[in-house]
């Protein structure tokens, strides 16, 4: 017998794509405005609410337990990929018109991914709306889809712990107020006000006669995809189209991006920056972003790569420091081409891309606290082994973490790592659709890439590169890497287990 309620879940999972149908409108009305095609937002989303309505007669959203929570979170983020590549599709344009590839890019821009099988990146070749709704997909899906509707609707909050416990980024869920729906709308609250703040300061340095290209139209594409750590860009050469003021104001917002939200509700709310000192993920979250740069920076210093940045010293402490936050945080900006760098440092950057940000952050990836877990837990192993009757938990903090959440955290990163080594197999096997063989180094980076929602790799899927050369057979096994990914995973992987359903 079965033991989920399914009609709950697909009724949740239709309320929610009702008020998805809503997103739509605001590339329909950049499309009015620059006087271009409106049919593919105004189908799109006339059918999104039809199916809405139509899956939310299904069932009641009423006692939504653990199970239910897992399969809408699941349902609601395959869902909004796959119609989220209509207006694609509808607008017919560019190497995105093509089923498979308007759903690779839809994938990617939903998790946050940033990787794109666009030939040519433009507002020419695809026009304001489309390009804005591909931004606006990435902000989306940064803090959390189910997140923003318990936020705006609390009819929908019944169950909501449970939902944004499913969705949220990270093996800790923080409830920062005595309701979800609160918190659900703190968070978006603070994401709204950064996005808002980074878009005024871009087109600041624009008025400033800073940052020519950094028009208004630029400004917020940027900040629709800084502070969801996407890496879309309306420009094929992405941030390095840019001033050298804009790559260092962006910056701060990428780290930013990285950093738990609860602590800026916490800081705010006690007039005091205790928060920020007392984290250890997060003093461990800028140790990290800190040797990450000294180690490009001295693999630029003693490569020989530094002569190709055209550039002073600054200009190569910029790069580094750009492109390592970058990666870490896994946003997927590029200040250069680094897919040119040599192969130390391409490799770094592909070992960096496991990394992450702060758990409660949009950004992607293993996360700096799983990693803090497991060295806590490797040091006490170690320990344990040369005096076994020694008693050593593994804290987080003041907080003691019990045995069944430190389990959770090792099989959780193994589980990753097992993806990505089947992913990059997969990725070789299938190989590249006009038969060039690709490097272990460039698949490598592919699976890392989508698997941790960076966006670039390396090679012939560099940052100044695309994913376009690949057979439909990996774009949709790196869309679903892409989808593993943003879903930490176990949401996913749990609903092809026996136990899951009947035990």
């Amino acid at each position: 017998m079965l033991r989920v309620d399914w009609r709950a879940a697909l009724g949740y999972t239709g309320r929610v794509l009702t008020w998805f149908a809503a997103t739509l409108a605001l590339p329909a009305a950049v499309a009015l405005l620059a006087d271009e095609a409106l049919r593919p937002f105004a189908a799109t989303g006339l059918f999104v609410l039809a199916v809405g309505l139509g899956l939310s007669r299904l069932g009641e959203t009423d006692g939504l337990g653990p199970r239910e929570a897992i399969l809408t979170v699941a349902l609601v983020w395959f869902a909004v990929g796959a119609l989220g590549a209509l207006p694609y599709v509808l607008a017919g344009s560019g190497t995105t018109a093509r089923p498979v590839n308007a759903v690779f890019e839809s994938f990617s821009g939903f998790t946050t991914t940033g990787a794109t099988v666009m030939a040519s990146i433009s507002v020419e070749t695809h026009g304001a709306a489309l390009m804005l709704w591909r931004q606006e997909t990435q902000w989306l899906g940064g803090m959390g889809i189910v997140v923003l509707a318990v936020a705006l609707f609390p009819e929908l909050s019944v169950g909501g712990t449970r939902l944004v416990g499913a969705e949220a980024p990270g093996p800790r869920t923080q409830k920062l107020t005595p309701r979800i729906v609160e918190t659900a709308r703190v968070l978006w609250l603070t994401y709204v006000a950064l996005t808002a703040l980074e878009v005024v300061a871009l087109y600041g340095l624009h008025l400033a006669g800073l940052a020519p290209r950094m028009d208004l139209y630029a400004a917020v594409a940027h900040g629709f995809t800084t502070m969801p750590t996407g890496g879309f860009s309306p420009q094929a050469r992405s941030v390095a189209a840019f001033s050298a003021a804009v790559q260092w104001v962006v910056v701060p917002f990428m780290v930013v991006a990285g950093v738990n939200f609860a602590l800026f509700y916490r800081a705010f709310d006690d007039r005091s920056l205790a928060a920020f000192r007392e984290d250890t993920e997060f003093r461990a979250y800028l140790g990290v972003l800190g040797a990450a740069v000294a180690l490009v920076a001295g693999l630029l210093v003693v490569g020989d790569t530094r002569a190709s940045l055209a550039g002073d010293g600054f200009a190569l402490a910029r790069h580094a420091t750009f492109q390592a936050i970058s990666i870490v945080t896994t946003t997927g900006y590029a200040s250069a081409d680094f897919a040119t760098w040599g192969v130390p440092i391409q490799t770094l950057l592909v070992v960096a891309m496991f990394l992450g940000g702060s758990a409660g952050s949009t950004a992607s990836a293993v996360k700096i606290v799983r990693w803090v877990v497991v060295s806590k837990s490797i040091r006490r192993t170690l320990l344990t082994t040369a005096h076994p009757a020694a008693m050593q938990p593994v804290r987080l903090g003041d907080d003691l973490l019990d045995e069944r959440t430190v389990r959770g955290v090792h099989a959780f990163t193994l589980l990753y790592l097992l993806l990505f080594v089947v992913g990059t197999l997969a990725v070789l096997a299938l190989g590249t659709t006009d038969g060039t063989s690709l490097s272990a180094l460039e698949a490598a980076s592919a699976a890392a890439a989508t698997l941790g929602n960076v966006g670039p790799g390396v090679g012939t899927v560099g940052p100044m590169e695309n994913y376009l050369g690949f057979p439909a057979s990996t774009k949709l096994l790196l869309a679903a890497l892409m989808y593993l990914g943003r879903l930490e995973v176990l949401t996913v992987l749990v609903l092809f287990t026996e136990s899951y359903w009947r035990v």
